[in-house]
């Protein structure tokens, strides 16, 4: 495992890069489908936009970040550490936001119009600061 060390991080971070990407952009897009007209031109490229980006990138990239994030925590013997429960709580969190803006793909393919544009901004800033949290608890590990 010792090898493989690097080159797992290096996966885990990667993937988290995507997976994140993903969770910016996709509220990004509903803010944008949520004040079009359903059935419109625009709505049509934004659903086929919004499953695309959901299904072919967010999606796997968070089960890579889990997996990889499983083997480095296992392979490392760091399932007692404080900073890594701070971090998985919010990637568990940021987990529910994927969940959440994934149905809310669903809910946009059926045509159907949640939430209104401003929720979506609010929302765009929910998987920020769990970024920031998930980066800054990584980095310095308080709680050691």
């Amino acid at each position: 495992m010792e090898n493989l060390y690097p080159w797992i991080k290096a996966l885990h971070i990667a993937a988290f890069s995507a997976w994140m990407a993903g969770m910016w952009y996709l509220p990004r897009l509903f803010v944008y489908h949520a004040d079009t007209a359903p059935g419109s031109a625009p709505s049509e490229l934004f659903k086929v936009m919004e499953r695309r980006l959901l299904l072919a990138i967010a999606t796997p990239a968070m089960v890579v970040t889990w997996l990889a994030g499983i083997a480095l925590a296992s392979g490392a013997g760091l399932w007692g550490e404080g900073w890594l429960h701070v971090k998985l709580s919010a990637v568990v969190l940021l987990t529910a936001v994927h969940g959440l803006l994934a149905g809310h793909v669903r809910r946009f393919a059926a045509d159907e119009r949640p939430r209104p544009a401003r929720w979506y901004r609010i929302v765009n800033e929910v998987p920020t600061v769990l970024f920031l949290v998930i980066v800054v608890v990584a980095v310095i590990r308080p709680w050691t």
